[in-house]
């Protein structure tokens, strides 16, 4: 499963109390082996018992905001690919699965910093709006270089669940699938694979790919409105 989860609505972005025990609940009914977080935040409410091992990382010593890795498998390697100048970021954790290692990757490409709402963007400056998603394209190229440049590092089988903040047809997603991997969501998704709500317009921005040589058999998309994201989940055949 790969779930941005708004920092769990810290903030009150959304009209919904107890978002942390919701979610909780939710990962508990579905039952993944393995749970990747993008704006993940350290807090009381997120009960994953079943979950013993776990990577959890945060940009700095004194924040609470970072991504994490959840599994119900041993996690025998972990690691970090720290994207400069940003808050977003990738780790890795290799987990033991039955005779199988697989590497794991959690990540969170870089922000357009666009608020998704058509009246919004129409009363921007256009200028400034276009410097800054430009600005935001060429960092996603740059993590997705280093993203793409730690793979060489393993002999593992990958599976990447990726918040890419850009469309599975945009060029950092192009550069990633070149390494071996294929989109879960084309190999066995339904519909439109919704992850995102751009002012009512579907987006999909969240995926997981995984290495050609790993069979999948199932792709789920939920809707859950507990974050600005859908969680999605990939299932697999070793």
């Amino acid at each position: 499963m790969s779930y941005n989860v708004r920092l769990f609505n810290e903030y009150n972005w959304i009209n919904e109390d107890r978002v942390p025990e919701k979610i909780s609940e939710f990962i508990s009914s579905e039952s993944p082996d393995i749970v990747a977080f993008q704006d993940y935040l350290k807090v009381d409410g997120l009960k994953l018992n079943e979950y013993p091992y776990f990577f959890e990382k945060f940009k700095t010593e004194s924040s609470k905001i970072g991504i994490a890795i959840f599994s119900k498998h041993r996690i025998i390697k972990k690691g970090t690919i720290d994207f400069p100048n940003t808050h977003n970021n990738a780790i890795y954790a290799d987990v033991v699965m039955r005779q199988d290692t697989l590497r794991i990757y959690a990540v969170h490409l870089e922000s357009l910093k666009i608020i998704p709402d058509v009246n919004a963007l129409q009363n921007e400056n256009h200028q400034q709006l276009i410097s800054r998603v430009g600005k935001s394209f060429v960092k996603q190229q740059e993590q997705a270089k280093m993203l793409t440049d730690n793979f060489e590092s393993t002999h593992l089988s990958k599976i990447v669940c990726i918040d890419m903040n850009n469309t599975p047809f945009s060029f950092v997603a192009s550069k990633i699938l070149e390494h071996n991997l294929k989109d879960a969501f084309v190999e066995s998704g339904q519909g439109l694979g919704k992850t995102f709500d751009f002012d009512f317009l579907p987006l999909r921005i969240d995926a997981i790919f995984n290495e050609e040589n790993i069979e999948n058999i199932n792709f789920k998309n939920y809707d859950l409105k507990l974050s600005d994201h859908y969680p999605i989940m990939a299932s697999f055949k070793l």
